[in-house]
Parts: structure tokens; sequence; C-alpha cells
């Protein structure tokens, strides 16, 4: 499988953005996985909006438990063949 990314998603963060990718790093050895800094990345236009969507989806009030809902969640992604 090929990936591909844009050098703006992967390094056009602020100051601050980076810190916390940084420190990411530090504490996993590894690097932030992409949907952490696309995330990230124009926070206003993507991140903050997702981020309100999902919360309410995965750990809202549902007859799902949250466990059921990561495992629909990693099932369904791994069908897409994304790591997510």
């Amino acid at each position: 499988m090929t990936t591909i990314r844009l050098p703006k998603v992967a390094h056009g963060h602020g100051l601050r953005d980076r810190f916390v990718l940084a420190l990411m790093r530090v504490t996993s050895g590894r690097a932030a996985p992409d949907v952490v800094r696309t995330l990230l990345y124009r926070r206003e236009y993507w991140g903050d909006r997702f981020n309100d969507l999902l919360q309410p989806v995965m750990r809202g009030p549902s007859v799902w438990s949250v466990g059921e809902r990561e495992l629909f969640a990693a099932f369904v992604s791994n069908l897409n063949r994304c790591r997510f």
C-alpha cells in the first residue's frame, strides 16, 4: 500500500503543535500518527469540528458500549486499509 503525505500536513504546524508532536515522539519513541497530524493542521477548519462530532458519537449515550464502537471503527478502518 502506498502512503501519500502532503508536506504541509507533515511539517506545516505552528510552534505549539510542533511541541506537542515532538513530545509525542519522545514519549512514544515514534512519530505521531498521520491522523493526529491532520487533526492538528488547520485545527479551526478540520480538527476542532471533527472532534466536536467524534466525541458524542464515540463516547455519548448509545445502546453500544464504547468498546463496541471502537471495534466497529477499527473494523471499518481495516476494510478501508487504514491503520486507524
